[in-house]
């Protein structure tokens, strides 16, 4: 492929394992990140070949912002927190840190979507506040109050339980 169609698709291959990885920490399901990383390429696609408004000045950024307020969008729908279960979950082992892994992710699940996205932009894809405020569309301001009342409420959530898991 040459010219824009060939850039397009060398960006997309190169920015994928990040943007799944944010997926996965905003949804924290593996079957749902697949489908929240899927969206956003196809967005950003129509935007890339597009005439009027121009290249994009920070390809990367706009990835990940477009990822988050898809997450933000779908979380908007009711249907979306519904999740059927056929068989009771397995078991984690110790091992590797699992279970500390699995209680952030169930105290993350328990935040509103937009407080998960600030979480997880600020601490997870080490970004300013500036940076996440750009992606998900708020102040500054509203960055750093949803930042001190989503800590808040994953220390609320997490208890005790989190220092108990680090020494085990």
């Amino acid at each position: 492929m040459s010219g824009k169609q060939g850039d397009f698709e060398e960006f997309a291959l190169a920015r994928t394992p990040a943007l799944y990885r944010a997926a996965r920490l905003l949804c924290g399901d593996h079957h749902r990140s697949e489908d929240l990383v899927q969206k956003p390429p196809a967005k950003i696609f129509v935007r890339w070949h597009s005439r009027l408004r121009g290249p994009i000045d920070n390809p990367a950024g706009y990835a990940h912002t477009t990822l988050v307020r898809t997450f933000i969008s779908a979380q908007r729908r009711k249907s979306n927190h519904e999740r059927p279960t056929e068989h009771l979950p397995e078991v984690a082992s110790a091992e590797g840190g699992i279970d500390v892994r699995l209680t952030l992710r169930d105290a993350l699940a328990s935040l509103e979507p937009l407080d998960r996205a600030v979480l997880v932009l600020r601490y997870l894809d080490d970004r300013s506040v500036a940076e996440t405020a750009e992606a998900i569309g708020v102040s500054p301001g509203a960055v750093r109050n949803r930042t001190m009342r989503a800590l808040e409420r994953l220390r609320g959530e997490l208890g005790t339980s989190l220092p108990d898991l680090m020494k085990s």
